[in-house]
């Protein structure tokens, strides 16, 4: 654990002198720079333009904003927007919105109840409940921090690094009617549904993000410090890397780095957290030497299978519209989805003699999160390797990487949505697919987010978990532990 955290520490001061010299990059170049040529992408006004996702504008606005005109006297074509603006209501799509709404319950159904089940299902009955509750309470928990300054910092104009304060208590997102005519918000990432869906939307994709951590830690960390942990996990890593990554005059977007749906700002994020976390907090009591067997796997099987249906919102809903490309991205999360959870169970039935539900399950939720940053840009090719190689890889890090290194990962947070998450990530620069994410692919810039997003969300996570333990301690007693969250942190217990 010492070397790893020493690892981390020593790329953090490496990314902080690369970040050093971008901030003065940044501050000598002028205002209206261009996007990278290998990203260009045409821009409209907003009265006119077609919806892009917020997770694939990238540096398409800031191009826009600079390009100039072709020939001349030819006059410039008005730039993009980059910042949220008002438009009139007839400027809204009512087939983007019903589909983005629909997009916004099924995120925000694949953490409660999907995976609050498939956790609960994973660890011993004694700590059914408390694992719920996790999920439960970081529900309201980022629910509150988003509303309040979450998708500010994460969704507004600011630095290249962290947004401003233009929606602290989501001021200035409006909706007017009026008697003549009705007029309200919308984001400069998606213009054709109000603001306020897309707040929703994004915020559903906060709240999982933690929650995902949780299966790192799973029975031993206090409820306070994980509520603590979350608050400053969600503003100091969560919306600095969403920004980096989705608005496009973030660090990483006008680098040209690709993540459709979360690749990146979720899971290869909170899966690196969940391995710092769980490595600050120690192994289980008793790990190794007593059975840690699941309790439920119905419950967990029922859980994997909200998320797979959940996750079409995920990935199709980031195309932020109701058309093709949405279309495409469900089916290609679809079929690396099916690929990887065959992937898992024939690498378990090799390895082990016998296929699992816990298994097949597990590689399902591999392919989800490896499809998840190419669905938008891949073909069914790309899908297709993306999935096999998602579930084999995830079944090894799940299972040899975690006893090699000696880790006590309790529900594989790291082992499938880390792994899986850099695979996905990787791949995507792989198999891109110009025609139809509007994007060529570069392995070298993809592995540059995920390098920067390991060490940013490790780092940050490192220093915020021993803070917390400094000042009120991360972990429960050893006869807590023993006797099960349930009762003790909760006082209730599963008959």
């Amino acid at each position: 654990m010492r070397k790893l955290l020493m690892s981390l520490l020593m790329a953090g001061s490496l990314i902080g002198a690369s970040v050093g010299t971008a901030l003065a990059q940044d501050a000598s170049a002028p205002a209206a720079a261009s996007a990278p040529a290998s990203n260009a992408t045409a821009a409209s006004a907003p009265d006119t333009a077609s919806p892009v996702s917020a997770n694939t504008a990238m540096s398409s606005s800031a191009e826009a904003a600079s390009a100039a005109p072709a020939a001349s006297g030819a006059e410039a074509a008005p730039a993009a927007p980059t910042a949220p603006f008002s438009v009139d209501s007839s400027k809204i799509s009512s087939g983007d919105t019903a589909w983005m709404l629909t997009s916004t319950a099924l995120v925000l159904f694949m953490t409660v109840p999907g995976l609050a089940l498939f956790y609960a299902g994973m660890v011993r009955k004694k700590n059914v409940l408390a694992t719920v509750m996790q999920s439960f309470a970081i529900c309201c928990l980022v629910t509150i921090i988003w509303t309040v300054v979450g998708y500010s910092l994460a969704f507004t104009p600011g630095s290249s690094f962290l947004g401003g304060f233009s929606r602290v208590f989501l001021h200035g997102m409006d909706y007017i009617k009026g008697d003549k005519a009705t007029t309200l918000t919308v984001s400069h990432l998606a213009s054709t549904i109000p603001e306020s869906v897309y707040f929703v939307y994004q915020m559903t994709f906060a709240i999982i993000t933690p929650a995902l951590i949780t299966g790192a830690f799973a029975d031993r960390m206090k409820f306070s410090a994980m509520l603590v942990f979350m608050t400053l996990w969600s503003l100091l890593v969560y919306s600095p890397i969403a920004h980096m990554v989705w608005e496009p005059s973030g660090w990483l977007a006008s680098a040209g780095v690709l993540d459709f749906a979360g690749g990146t700002v979720v899971h290869i994020n909170a899966g690196i957290a969940g391995l710092v976390c769980c490595l600050v907090l120690g192994k289980r009591v008793g790990y190794g030497r007593e059975v840690m067997a699941p309790h439920n796997l119905v419950l967990s099987l029922i859980g994997a299978s909200m998320l797979w249906v959940g996750w079409f919102g995920f990935n199709a809903g980031s195309a932020v519209a109701a058309d093709g490309r949405a279309g495409f991205a469900m089916m290609t999360t679809q079929i690396a989805t099916a690929f990887a959870a065959f992937g898992w169970m024939f690498a378990e039935w090799i390895a082990k003699g016998k296929p699992s539900v816990l298994g097949i399950i597990s590689g399902a939720v591999a392919g989800l999160v490896a499809i998840t940053p190419a669905s938008g840009f891949v073909g069914v090719t790309g899908a297709i390797v993306i999935g096999i190689v998602a579930g084999v890889a995830c079944f090894w890090s799940a299972t040899w990487l975690k006893h090699k290194f000696n880790y006590d990962d309790s529900l594989d947070a790291f082992g499938v949505h880390g792994v899986g998450g850099i695979i996905g990530a990787l791949l995507t620069g792989v198999f891109a697919v110009k025609d139809i994410g509007g994007f060529d692919g570069s392995v070298l810039l993809q592995a540059k987010g995920v390098l920067v997003t390991l060490v940013y969300s490790g780092v940050v996570s490192f220093i915020l978990l021993k803070i917390i333990d400094m000042v009120m301690g991360l972990r429960v007693t050893e006869e807590q532990e023993r006797e099960g969250l349930d009762v003790t942190l909760h006082g209730e217990h599963v008959e």
